[in-house]
């Protein structure tokens, strides 16, 4: 199941900028952060970051587009702690 949101430093990786830059995106309007019910932290919907790259895009003339990555590696290493997965349902 895909990502359908983001925290600050993953956009901020995400487009190339620091997470600072995110927050003060937040702050003039040109992101909006969801709250994250538990811890209160910003959450950027992964469409609102595809959106914000487009419009990056556009005024350099190219259309990049969000690629997260598999949050599976594809070769697990040997006697590696395995990781704990919470699905919402």
């Amino acid at each position: 199941m895909p990502k359908k949101f983001l925290t600050v430093s993953e956009v901020a990786k995400i487009i190339g900028v620091t997470p600072l830059t995110v927050r003060n995106w937040d702050k003039a309007g040109r992101l909006t952060a969801h709250r994250n019910p538990f811890n209160n932290y910003r959450m950027y919907r992964v469409e609102d970051v595809e959106d914000i790259l487009r419009r990056i895009g556009n005024s350099k003339g190219k259309a990049p587009r969000v690629q997260l990555a598999s949050s599976k590696p594809k070769v697990k290493p040997k006697n590696t702690p395995r990781k704990l997965t919470i699905s919402e349902e």
